[in-house]
């Protein structure tokens, strides 16, 4: 039994992957009840490893590679809260991307791939130590490298190579920081507040200097500044990759993996005192108003997504850094707030082109009156960035804001002020032209948008104003966090 569980969810996208890839394009409606079984199965297997660990059950399963290293899965608290948001957001991706690929082609490819691509995740979410990390990590590379260039078009190709050169590049400081931590420490099994003992104080600049690389690596898919450039460059992969990349796994994965290494590796307590938070706290601060200022200059709908990205998944950098426990909260709640957010977004982004084949700001005029159910969504999520209460991300900010203050950094409060004000200049004439501006002369639609297409931003939506209305219920994305923060901290 404790084996079971955590096997069951891997394989419920890794198993039927290769099933996925031999089945001809034709097979329209085995591929889509495959996907769709299989993603639904993740769901309640999740929920269940959910209740269990909130019960404080155990589950592991480990494989021994040689002596000293072993790939191991285990759900903790911090696994069950990835996980969580992997299974629900691949449900709802892959019902948009069936209806949204409807009629292209390689769609066997395409699905075959994005299972490899939620597998890697779940690898990562449930990894037991860090070699096993590293392994899903890469993993999460070679599966998502088919995504990005989907398309075939030169400019997919294009990239496709620098997206592979920024995480490859991860990868290698990844891999280098694991190998001198082994070699230093022995296994890295990932336990609260850290697995160091003594060595940060027999070894201070060798363990500061792991951290670099080991923050560098997992930087790259969290597209921290000065890493970053990959992400607004595969926006010109399908609307489904451009929100998987964002709001279920490549992006969150960096998230998660800083997090890991901060919580579960070092530990707060040795990452303060070896000073490498506060220069943590100064990356996390320089993306967030980058993100937001390149964000500013977008007229490509997608690419100013892409940059809105890069500045908000650093609030989880800047909570992870800010070695508060109310900051913590705020961080780890804003991983869950911050995906369903942009998937939001992301989807309605992708019905606009679809329906009405407007990609660009300055296209939006009338979108509301011409496809108000999307525009109804992604109101909700642009509104959710911004921090307007009583959506997602106000509680989020909330919290981060509350950590600065008791962190004795009030600078923090200014930053997610200003941050909140430039997130409000690039959603706001977005909002601006879709309700009160009049569609231009002779817009039409240029394609039917369906349920699949119709329901999952919907959903989304309403997850955004669910988990700010219901924040305090035991199960929500703060009370989850909540509990984790209680482990990582006492």
């Amino acid at each position: 039994m404790t084996e079971f569980l955590p096997l069951a969810i891997l394989m419920t996208s890794l198993g039927i992957a290769p099933a996925i890839l031999a089945m001809p394009d034709r097979w329209t409606r085995v591929r889509t009840a495959v996907n769709l079984a299989a993603a639904s199965v993740k769901v309640a297997l999740v929920a269940w490893l959910s209740l269990s660990v909130a019960q404080g059950a155990e589950y592991a399963v480990t494989l021994a590679v040689a002596p000293g290293l072993a790939l191991e899965l285990r759900a903790d608290a911090l696994s069950v809260l990835f996980l969580a948001l992997s299974a629900v957001l691949w449900l709802l991706t892959t019902i948009y991307a069936v209806g949204y690929l409807e009629g292209g082609t390689d769609r066997s490819r395409f699905f075959g791939f994005f299972s490899l691509c939620v597998a890697a995740t779940v690898g990562i979410a449930m990894a037991g130590n860090l070699f096993t990390f590293l392994v899903f990590f890469e993993f999460l590379t070679l599966a998502t490298w088919p995504l990005v260039v989907h398309r075939g078009t030169a400019e997919a190709h294009r990239a496709g190579r620098v997206y592979l050169a920024y995480t490859l590049g991860g990868g290698l400081a990844l891999t280098l920081g694991t190998v001198w931590l082994h070699a230093l420490a022995g296994d890295v099994p990932f336990v609260p507040t850290g697995v160091l003992g003594d060595l940060p104080q027999s070894h201070p600049l060798t363990l500061s200097a792991i951290f670099v690389l080991l923050i560098a690596g997992v930087g790259v898919k969290a597209a921290q500044v000065p890493l970053h450039g990959w992400l607004p460059l595969s926006m010109v992969a399908p609307a489904p990759v451009s929100a998987l990349l964002h709001a279920v796994a490549v992006v969150k994965a960096g998230a998660f993996g800083i997090m890991r290494i901060v919580y579960d590796v070092y530990g707060v307590e040795t990452v303060a005192a070896l000073g490498l938070a506060t220069p943590l706290v100064a990356v996390a601060a320089v993306t967030i108003l980058w993100g937001s200022f390149r964000a500013l200059a977008q007229d490509d709908l997608k690419t100013r997504l892409a940059y809105s990205t890069v500045s908000q998944v650093s609030y989880i950098t800047l909570g992870v850094a800010l070695v508060s426990p109310v900051a913590a909260v705020g961080g780890l709640a804003h991983l869950i707030h911050q995906g369903i957010m942009k998937i939001t977004l992301f989807l309605a982004a992708g019905n606009f082109a679809e329906g009405r084949g407007v990609k660009t700001v300055s296209g939006m005029d009338g979108m509301g009156r011409l496809m108000p159910g999307a525009m109804a969504a992604f109101t909700v999520g642009a509104l959710g960035m911004i921090g307007v209460p009583p959506l997602a991300g106000f509680v989020s900010k909330w919290y981060l804001g509350a950590g600065g203050l008791d962190a004795g950094q009030p600078a923090v409060v200014a930053l997610l002020a200003g941050s909140s004000l430039l997130n409000a200049a690039y959603f706001l004439p977005i909002l601006h032209r879709a309700w009160f501006r009049d569609p231009p002369e002779g817009a039409a639609p240029r394609r039917r948008i369906g349920w699949m297409l119709a329901l999952p931003p919907a959903v989304t939506a309403a997850l955004v104003l669910a988990a700010g209305l219901l924040a305090n219920a035991p199960f929500s994305p703060l009370g989850w966090t909540r509990f984790i923060v209680s482990l990582e901290y006492l």
